[in-house]
C-alpha cells in the first residue's frame, strides 16, 4: 500500500511483460464476475516476467482488486494494449538534445515513472513535477527520484516541496528559473490535464496528455470513451490513450467521466455489504 487507498501490485505475466511498452494499458477482471479495469502499466520486468499496476481505491471493482493478497490470481489480465507513446519510436538522433518535463497528478506518478525511465535509460534530460493534496499522498518519490534529472513535489497544504499547484510550477521553473522544455506530458486527473494544458498553451509548450481515465472495456466496443480531439471523435483505448492536449475536448471528456456515477456508487455499496458478510 503506497498510501491507505493506492496499492501496487507485480502481477506475473511473462508474455505480457515480454511485449510491454511506457504508455501502454491492461485489462483486468478480479474474478468471473468482476467488471473490466483498464489500469496503465506502471512498470514491467522483461526478464523477471512482471508487470507492475498501481490502484487507486475509487469504486466496487477497484477496492476488490486491491483486496488481493501475495499468490491470489486475477481471472484475466489482458495487454499490452494502446499505443505506445510517441517517443519510443523515435530514433536515438531524434531524441538527443531533448528535453521533457512531465507534470503528475495524484495516482497519475505511477504510469509516468516508466516513460521516465525509458527515456532516462537512453540519455534523455527529463525533469518531473509531482502533484499531491499533502505529503501523505506522494507516491514514487524514491523512484522517480533516480530515473529523472530534477524532481519537484508540489502540495496543496505545503506540507512537502513547493506550496501550490503543479501549474504554478511548471511556470515558476520556465518563466523565473528560465528552463526550456521541448516537450510536456501531463497525467492525472482530468482537470488537472485540462489546466496543465492551458498552462502549456501560455507556455507555448508542446504537451502530451492521457485519457486512460475514460477507458471501460478497451476495446472500442462499448464506447464510452468516446472523446473529441481536433473535432473528431476518437476512442481513448483503440487510438490512444495518449493525445496532444492541445486538441482535446476536456469538458466533454469530464462530463463523460459523470455518466456512471450512479451505477458506481449503487455497485460499492453493495460491495461493502458483501465484504462485511464475508466473500
Amino acid at each position: 500500500m503506497l498510501t491507505p487507498t493506492i496499492c501496487r501490485m507485480k502481477v506475473e505475466a511473462p508474455r505480457l511483460a515480454s511485449a510491454a511498452l511506457p504508455g501502454q494499458f491492461l485489462i483486468i477482471r478480479a474474478d468471473e464476475q468482476g467488471e473490466r479495469i483498464p489500469l496503465t502499466i506502471s512498470d514491467y520486468d522483461k526478464e523477471n516476467g512482471t508487470v507492475t499496476i498501481v490502484t487507486q481505491q475509487i469504486g466496487a471493482s477497484t477496492a476488490e482488486i486491491c483486496s488481493y493478497n501475495e499468490g491470489d490470481a486475477f481471472a484475466d489480465v489482458v495487454g499490452p494494449l494502446g499505443i505506445p507513446s510517441d517517443f519510443t519510436e523515435m530514433s536515438a538522433e531524434e531524441l538527443a538534445g531533448k528535453r521533457y518535463v512531465f507534470i503528475a497528478g495524484g495516482v497519475g506518478t505511477a504510469p509516468v515513472y516508466p516513460q521516465v525511465k525509458w527515456l532516462h535509460e537512453r540519455g534523455v534530460a527529463v525533469d518531473v513535477i509531482i502533484g499531491a493534496k499533502t505529503k501523505d499522498l506522494v507516491i514514487y518519490k524514491e523512484e522517480m527520484s533516480a530515473v529523472c534529472d530534477n524532481l519537484y513535489i508540489c502540495t496543496d497544504d505545503g506540507s512537502e516541496g513547493f506550496k501550490g499547484l503543479v501549474t504554478a510550477m511548471l511556470e515558476k521553473l520556465v518563466n523565473e528559473d528560465g528552463k526550456v522544455y521541448d516537450q510536456a506530458v501531463a497525467i492525472g486527473p482530468m482537470i488537472m490535464m485540462k489546466f496543465a494544458t492551458l498552462t502549456c498553451k501560455k507556455l507555448n509548450l508542446p504537451v502530451i496528455v492521457s485519457l486512460n481515465t475514460l477507458m471501460v472495456d478497451g476495446t472500442g466496443m462499448c464506447g464510452a470513451c468516446r472523446v473529441t480531439v481536433g473535432g473528431k471523435v476518437r476512442f481513448a483505448c483503440v487510438e490512444g490513450p495518449e493525445f496532444d492536449g492541445y486538441l482535446v475536448d476536456f469538458d466533454e471528456a469530464m462530463r463523460r467521466q459523470r455518466m456512471y456515477n450512479t451505477e458506481e456508487r449503487e455497485a460499492t455499496e453493495h460491495h461493502t455489504c458483501r465484504i462485511g458478510r464475508g466473500k
